[in-house]
C-alpha cells in the first residue's frame, strides 16, 4: 500500500507517527474517504425499496427541509437512523455493505488507510466517530480493520434483531466530544476531521488535524493553528 502513496502523504503520516498518540479519533465522511457515504446511502436505499413506501414519501421532503436549514443537523442525522424502525438489523447492514462496497471503496484516501494501519501497529487505540449511521460506518471500517467496538456513530437500540426508533447517540458537533468522553472516557491525543461538525472534537485533542477541510473548518483551523492536510486525491 505504501508504494502508492506520494512523498507528501508519506511526510504527513510520519508527522503524525512522531507524536506517538495513544488514542486517535477519526471522523469518516470527507476525512477517511471523499464524499458523504451517509447521504449517499440515504438516497440509494430510498430508490431500492430498503424502507417502506411511506418512509420514502416522508424522507425526501424532510431531507429537502434539512438542506434548506429548516431541520437541524442532529435531528436529520438521527432520523436517517430511526427511519429504519421495524427492519431487521441484518437487512440494513447487508444493504449498507453493498452500498459501500459498490460506491465508496474507491473513494478511500490511501494515506489515511496507511496512517491508521501504522497507528494500529504501534498499539494506538483508534476509533471512528461519525454522525453517519453505524451500518454504513461498520461497512467502511472493514477496510481500516477498525472493529465494531471502536465505532461511535449514529445508532439506535436493536431489540431482538429488530431496529427500533430509540436513539443511543448522534455524534455530531458537540455530540462528538460528548460521545468520546462518555464511552472512551479519555480525551484523544490526535483527532482528524473535515467539517465544522468536527471542530468540537478537534478542540479536545492534544493534536488536531483538519483533513480535506471544508472552508469553514479550514478557517477555524488556521485561526487555532491546527494542522491542515489535503489528501492526494483532492
Amino acid at each position: 500500500m505504501a508504494s502508492s502513496i506520494s512523498p507528501k502523504a508519506t511526510a504527513f503520516i510520519e508527522t503524525v507517527l512522531r507524536l506517538e498518540p495513544s488514542l486517535a479519533v477519526f471522523d469518516c465522511d470527507g476525512t477517511l474517504w471523499a464524499g458523504d457515504a451517509g447521504e449517499g446511502f440515504f438516497d440509494w436505499e430510498l430508490k431500492r425499496d430498503v424502507v417502506a413506501d411511506e418512509v420514502v414519501r416522508w424522507a425526501r421532503p424532510r431531507y429537502a427541509d434539512y438542506r434548506a436549514g429548516k431541520v437541524s443537523e442532529d435531528d436529520m442525522c438521527g432520523e436517517m437512523v430511526t427511519m429504519h424502525r421495524g427492519l431487521t438489523d441484518g437487512r440494513v447492514q447487508q444493504a449498507a455493505n453493498q452500498y459501500f462496497d459498490e460506491n465508496f471503496v474507491s473513494q478511500i484516501f490511501p494515506e489515511m488507510r496507511e496512517l491508521i494501519s501504522r497507528l494500529q501497529e504501534l498499539a494506538c487505540d483508534v476509533w471512528a466517530v461519525s454522525s453517519t449511521n453505524e451500518w454504513v460506518i461498520r461497512a467502511g471500517m472493514k477496510y481500516f480493520e477498525i472493529p465494531e467496538n471502536r465505532i461511535l456513530a449514529a445508532a439506535v437500540e436493536i431489540d431482538n434483531g429488530i431496529v427500533t426508533d430509540r436513539l443511543i447517540r448522534v455524534p455530531s458537533g458537540a455530540g462528538k466530544p460528548a460521545a468520546i468522553r462518555d464511552v472512551i472516557r479519555k480525551d484523544p491525543d490526535a483527532a482528524f476531521g473535515n467539517s465544522r461538525w468536527d471542530a468540537d472534537m478537534l478542540a479536545i485533542a492534544r493534536h488536531a488535524f483538519a483533513l480535506n477541510p471544508n472552508p469553514d473548518l479550514e478557517q477555524t483551523a488556521r485561526e487555532r493553528c491546527w494542522s491542515v492536510y489535503w489528501p492526494d486525491r483532492t
